[in-house]
Parts: structure tokens; sequence; C-alpha cells
């Protein structure tokens, strides 16, 4: 076995021309294939390996041709895709056209590694980009063309075998998905006890229910459906005070509050009272990723929010956990879906979530079946960050293979 030496370390531009993208007047594009070139702004229609244009330009400024590498720009910087066919480029890709002394193949994995020296020149405060001369003057490590040529076939191989058990990975991530909301739905519309005798609900999407549970208007099981704060937040925000949850902190029907903190003073809080969570009730998303839903625990009690809808259950009809475990379930999201409003920008109204109807047992039921919910789920979720922790080792191991591989670290034979 021998070892490439891969000394020569030489910038992209002397390898390869580097075109940067450029927009023509939005009047120029179509959605129709016989309006001129597929066309690409940025990465919206990368696909794996090629992309798939939707947008067409009878006269593009900038050109990539078939087998170019197109690289991103704008954010997020590096995306790479290689063109199968002419495509126009708009301003946040560049076209990188390797030259005789970098073959094509090489260059594509050699760029998955050149890519992270941008994350030092990387600008833009609304967004990431780079400029032309950022891309050209990335170091790639490079040999003979034989050589390129062995590597890539190496990389070929082995990236293909990991995304393959990546994809396996994800699949699975999706089935257990699926397995919980079935598991939710089952228990918060049929309850516990398959024995049970049912009853048909006359509600869409709902079906049958155990015949003696109710179905209850929200509006007449809650104390209080109100919105968050709604209004401008630059000048309320603190760097510590009350802590202010939004929507971003609403993830996976849990309030997450590690990343993106914000916090308001009490005083703000104390002055917008409507707004103080207390432990129980019940936050949905109102715009955005509607349907996400969480229930507040004692942790986050006291809190203040904006622009969500806050639910405070009555205690004597419903609990908070049961009803966030409703509004969860695949009743509860198409139940939602149906109500929201505005085409362009989807949204949630308190007035109509007010008429939500809730398939409601007796408390003790409630609890019993939120116990046996958490319980359930508790197992497919440790399944599930298992599986989450195996597909980043992969994708780390793929990162580091191609890393080695295009920098003459690993020994691939004579």
């Amino acid at each position: 076995m021998t070892r490439f030496s891969l000394h020569k370390k030489v910038r992209l531009k002397y390898l390869a021309h580097v075109e940067m993208g450029q927009s023509p007047p939005s009047t120029e594009y179509s959605s129709s294939p016989d309006d001129g070139l597929p066309f690409l702004q940025g990465t919206a229609d990368f696909g794996p390996i090629h992309p798939a244009p939707q947008t067409y330009c009878g006269s593009p400024t900038k050109v990539a041709s078939k087998d170019d590498i197109l690289f991103s720009v704008r954010a997020p910087v590096g995306e790479l895709n290689v063109a199968d066919q002419d495509v126009g480029i708009g301003r946040g890709l560049c076209a990188i056209r390797p030259g005789s002394s970098l073959h094509p193949r090489f260059g594509w994995w050699a760029l998955h590694e050149a890519r992270h020296q941008l994350n030092f020149v990387s600008t833009g405060s609304t967004y990431e980009a780079v400029a032309t001369e950022d891309v050209a003057n990335m170091v790639i490590e490079t040999a003979g063309i034989e050589e390129q040529l062995t590597i890539a076939d190496y990389l070929d191989r082995e990236v293909t075998r990991l995304d393959a058990l990546v994809a396996a990975k994800e699949r699975v991530l999706r089935l257990l998905a699926e397995k919980r909301l079935a598991l939710i739905t089952r228990a918060v519309t049929r309850g516990l006890d398959s024995q049970a005798p049912l009853r048909d609900s006359l509600i869409p999407w709902l079906g049958e229910i155990p015949a003696h549970w109710n179905v209850i208007r929200l509006a007449m099981c809650a104390q209080k459906i109100t919105n968050g704060y709604v209004g401008p937040t630059r000048d309320i925000l603190t760097t510590e005070g009350v802590r202010y949850l939004q929507s971003l902190h609403i993830k996976n029907n849990r309030i997450v509050f590690d990343e993106n903190p914000y916090f308001v003073s009490e005083k703000w809080s104390l002055d917008h009272a409507k707004s103080i969570l207390r432990k129980g009730d019940v936050l949905i998303v109102q715009t955005g990723d509607i349907g996400q839903v969480a229930v507040v625990p004692a942790e986050f009690a006291w809190c203040n929010c904006h622009a969500l809808i806050i639910v405070t259950p009555i205690a004597e009809h419903l609990t908070g956990e049961f009803l966030a475990a409703v509004l969860n379930s695949g009743y509860g999201q198409q139940a939602l879906k149906a109500i929201q409003t505005g085409a362009m920008h989807p949204h949630l109204n308190c007035g109509n979530v007010r008429e939500v109807a809730l398939p409601i047992p007796k408390l003790q039921e409630q609890c019993a079946i939120v116990e046996h919910i958490a319980e359930e789920t508790g197992k497919l979720d440790s399944l599930g960050s298992a599986t989450e922790r195996t597909i980043l080792l992969l994708k780390e191991r793929r990162a580091a293979l191609i890393a080695a591989a295009v920098t003459g670290k690993i020994d691939l034979g004579s």
C-alpha cells in the first residue's frame, strides 16, 4: 500500500474558472420551459447532486455550462450541486469550471472540504455572503490526474455507502414520528380501554369516540384564550429579567429556551400581565410553524410571551397536558389547519381557535391518558434520540473521510 503525497496546495483560481452569477430583471423570469434556459437564483432548487430548476429565463446574464460545479455564495454558503445542463445563474451562485489540471469529479469532493475556509470570510448583516475572489482564493490540496481519479472513485463508493446508512436511519426517524403521532391520536380519541363502546362524534377527522366522552368547544372549557403581546420588540428586550417566549422556542411540542434566549424587564412584564404564563397553560404557535403546541411546565410559569395563543383550561374540566395532547394529535393538527387563515402568510386567530371541538373524558381518565402517552412516547423519543446521534456520527464520519481523502491522508493503494 502506498500513500499519495498531495503536497501541492493551489488556489482554486489557478485550477478552475470561477464565474459569478448575475440576476437579470425579474420580468425575464418565467415558469414555462419554452421561455428560455433553466434559471437558478440560489439553492432553492438544489438536489442531492443535480438541481431541478423550476424557473426559466429568456436572456440570462450569466450561464453555467453542463458539468460545471455550482457553488452557493449566499446563505447557506458553500452548498454544492453539479449542472447536468446549461443553466442561467443568479447572484446567489457561482459556477466553477475545472481546468485541465483539476478533474471535475475530484474537484467536487475537494470543494466539500475547501468550502470550510469561507467560514472566516462570510459577511453580511442580513445573510452570509462571499465574493468571487473569496471563492477563487480557496486552497485545494491536489495531485496528478491519476491520483485525483483514484481518490474520486474511492469517495464515490464510500460516501455513497455512508449516505445510504444515513438515509436508512432517517427513514427510521420518520417511522418513529408516524408511530408517535398514531399513538397520541389513538389515546386522545379512543382512550385506553379497547373494549369501551363507541359512538359517532359527528366531527370531521375525529370519527368515533368512547360513548361516555363529551365533545366540547374549546371556549367552553377554557378560562382564557388570548394572544401574547403583539408589537415591536426592539425596545423592550433586555439581556436578563423575565424570560420572553416566542414561536421559535416551541420545538417538538416542548418549550426549548436554551437557544436564542430573550428577556424583558419585570416592570414591562407586569404592565403586560395578560400574557404572563401560568403552569398548565397551553401555547399554540400562531404564525410560521403552525401546529406546534406545548403545555407550560412549572419551570416556565411567570414567563411572558410574544405572538402566541395562550389557553388557560378550566381546571375542573380539562388539564393543560390533555389539551396539548389533543392538539398535537392527528385530529388536532387537522382541526388547526382547517381554521388557519391567510393564503400567503397562514396564521391562527383566537376567535377560530375558540371553536375547535375537543373529545373530553373525565379528569381522572385524562390524567391516565396523559401518563400513558408520556410513558410510551418516552420510549419512542429515546429511540429517536439514539438514531439522531447515529446520524450525526455518520455525517461526521462522512466529512472526516472526505477531508482525509482529498488531502492525501488515506492509503488508497498504487
